[in-house]
């Protein structure tokens, strides 16, 4: 299709067409991600509740496991309804993604727990984690390409940005809800049946979604392409047949995709898991903090899109590739000093060293099969970091000091052994007990989640309305959807798994970082050289 063709397409909207369209769709991507992301939230109780285990590093990473899969299952998705959406229509598309995620997550709700039925219970969360991912496939695609439709000429990439913050805003609303609903009740309620609530909640969101996108029209551009019979036969087969999409799909898969979702994923989920675990902030604290930096965050989002549609697309993008690349340890080291500064001293000042020839440790075994991994499997769950060391005689030294192991209860259970590890740090000024900050914490914590939204803003604003425009409006809910979802789904998803299992095999609370720093590598490479410089202007053949 010839950009004179393209342009055809183009129908001016009023005013009140696009506040309602903005209003719409933003809304609905808001409701569809907090139901995607109430499970992460409130990973911990999922765990107890459906993959419960001795080894709590096994039961979180179960339980990111079980995050992961509905990630996995979104390029899935992303065929299915983006097929649908390029031939069928985009509004009616994602008015089925959006029923199909709030029915999935209310379900979730409903489970009775593995102590209850055994293993049937993580079996369906599993299969209920799968119609999300299904879902969330098919809308992010719908609700970009609908919005970048209406949008007239200069304003593509703000009015898409709202597109964009939905997604921390459906992220942020995940964490006002749980913090809500755990002040409305006991803690002895919470944790029976209290945090289920959530979860159901999805289904009034469900509703008021419906009640507004109801109102939506159908795509001006594909109205038009229907009336002149202008429809992919097969839009899946035309995304990889059409001349030159293989490149763009690879640039929009590796260049864009996959580093923009790891960049999202280690401000959001890893700053939240890393404060409340390695830092041991106060829970309540950690979600309202990490909340508010959500929110604020937003912001750079909309100044990134407006700015694209200036002076273009690339340069946000591959500008904050490389200040994430240059920053995202040192901001890390700022949330980790801020948010429990005597932790922080602790462990620099009387470091932890394990030596030992059989310290194998796996995080995915129940039980460990040396008392060496026993151990580093304890130091793990704590969070404490160490330095492994293999010689033939197994010892552990605290600060240069030799930490004495003779009543340490090898054959107990993790959790009692856990805190009698705990008890002998402390002599060395390791301080477990929750920790709540200061004013002056507060605001260091946030200039540091600032500074994670700002990297993650510059690379995410701008996306919904570059993707729309590289590829050709009659397979584009399909061709964009597909490497977008592949990224996010296989190297965003499944960041929290990653990243957790390598902190807990190096002990180093901060070495899951290098996952998120090496995919934003290559993504910094591949848009650099891949994505087109210059204003932004509708798709044409190259």
């Amino acid at each position: 299709m010839s950009a004179t063709e393209s342009k055809e397409y183009k129908v001016a909207p009023s005013a009140s067409d696009i506040r309602l369209v903005i209003a719409a769709s933003s809304a609905g991507t808001v409701f569809e991600w907090y139901d995607f992301f109430i499970y992460g939230t409130l990973a911990a109780i999922i765990g107890k509740t459906f993959f419960p285990s001795d080894n709590a590093t096994l039961q979180l990473l179960l339980v990111w496991a079980g995050f992961a899969v509905g990630f996995g299952f979104r390029p899935l998705g992303a065929v299915l309804f983006g097929f649908l959406g390029d031939r069928l229509g985009r509004k009616y598309t994602f008015l089925v993604t959006v029923t199909l995620m709030g029915i999935a997550t209310a379900g979730v709700g409903l489970i009775p727990s593995a102590e209850s039925i055994g293993l049937l219970a993580p079996a369906i969360v599993i299969f209920l984690r799968v119609l999300q991912g299904l879902a969330l496939g098919g809308e992010y695609g719908g609700a970009a390409v609908y919005v970048a439709e209406h949008a007239p000429d200069g304003r593509r990439g703000y009015y898409t940005s709202y597109i964009q913050a939905s997604v921390v805003g459906g992220f942020v609303l995940s964490l006002v809800v749980v913090l809500t609903s755990k002040s409305l009740m006991s803690e002895a309620v919470w944790t029976s049946w209290g945090w289920r609530v959530p979860f159901l909640v999805s289904l009034a969101l469900l509703a008021i979604s419906l009640w507004m996108r109801l109102k939506l029209s159908e795509s001006p551009v594909f109205q038009a392409m229907k009336e002149q019979g202008e429809l992919a036969g097969n839009p899946f087969v035309e995304s990889f047949t059409y001349p030159g999409n293989k490149r763009r799909i690879f640039v929009a898969l590796f260049g864009i995709a996959a580093g923009l979702t790891v960049i999202w994923y280690t401000a959001m989920f890893s700053s939240l898991g890393f404060l409340k675990s390695a830092m041991r902030l106060d829970d309540t604290w950690a979600e309202v903090i990490v909340g508010v930096g959500g929110a604020i965050g937003m912001i750079f989002y909309l100044l990134a899109g407006a700015l694209s549609d200036r002076i273009g697309r690339k340069k946000p993008i591959v500008v904050g590739y490389a200040l994430t690349l240059l920053l995202l340890f040192p901001t890390f080291w700022l949330l980790g000093s801020a948010a429990n500064p005597e932790l922080a001293e602790a462990a620099a000042r009387n470091p932890v060293v394990v030596a030992g020839a059989e310290c194998d440790y796996s995080p995915f075994a129940a039980e460990q099969s040396s008392d060496c991994g026993k151990l580093l499997a304890d130091l793990s769950a704590s969070g404490i970091a160490y330095r492994l060391e293999r010689t033939g005689t197994f010892a552990v030294g605290v600060g240069g000091q030799a930490l004495d192991l003779a009543d340490y209860p090898w054959t107990e259970k993790a959790a009692v052994r856990i805190k009698a590890l705990q008890a002998n740090l402390a002599f060395y000024g390791y301080d477990f007990a929750k920790v709540k900050p200061s004013a002056g914490r507060i605001i260091l914590i946030l200039v540091g989640l600032a500074m994670l939204m700002a990297m993650s803003g510059a690379t995410y604003g701008p996306v919904a309305a570059l993707l729309s425009e590289m590829f050709p409006p009659r397979i584009r809910y399909s061709s964009m959807s597909i490497p977008y979802h592949l990224g996010t789904g296989y190297f965003g998803g499944f960041l929290p798994l990653i990243s957790s299992y390598i902190v807990a095999r190096t002990g180093d609370p901060y070495a899951g970082l290098w996952y998120t720093w090496v995919i934003v590598l290559i993504a910094f490479l591949v848009s650099a050289w891949g994505l087109k410089g210059g204003l932004p202007a509708d798709f044409t053949d190259d």
